[in-house]
């Protein structure tokens, strides 16, 4: 998996490219390590077309720790495939998710 990272306006916008699974995760880990002060997120997942407990997991805790600094998480450009993980795990009710990356961005605090 490829992590692409950038910063619009305050917002840490990381995109993610290829299979999001066990063994891909410490990447994410690392990211979130090595910028503590990230406390709005957004995800851009258009490149992922699997994502396993392992992903999910690690979304969710970085979700944590952007809501216990007063920020939060999202998730963008979401596959048809992960998106229905979300809907069957009931993911999509705990994260913000957005159509495209622009409708994020628009949406978001600045």
């Amino acid at each position: 998996m490829e992590l692409t990272y950038r910063n619009t306006n305050g917002t840490h916008i990381l995109e993610l490219e290829g299979r999001f699974d066990a063994y891909e995760v410490p990447k994410l880990v690392e990211w979130f390590d090595a910028n503590p002060e990230a406390k709005f997120v957004l995800v851009n997942l258009s490149g992922v077309g699997f994502i396993d407990s392992s992903g999910l997991a690690t979304l969710v805790k970085g979700l944590k720790r952007c809501r216990n600094k007063g920020g939060d998480l999202y998730l963008s450009n979401l596959q048809q495939a992960v998106l229905i993980i979300f809907e069957l795990t009931r993911l999509d009710k705990a994260f913000t998710i957005f159509e495209d990356e622009t409708a994020a961005l628009e949406a978001l605090p600045s």
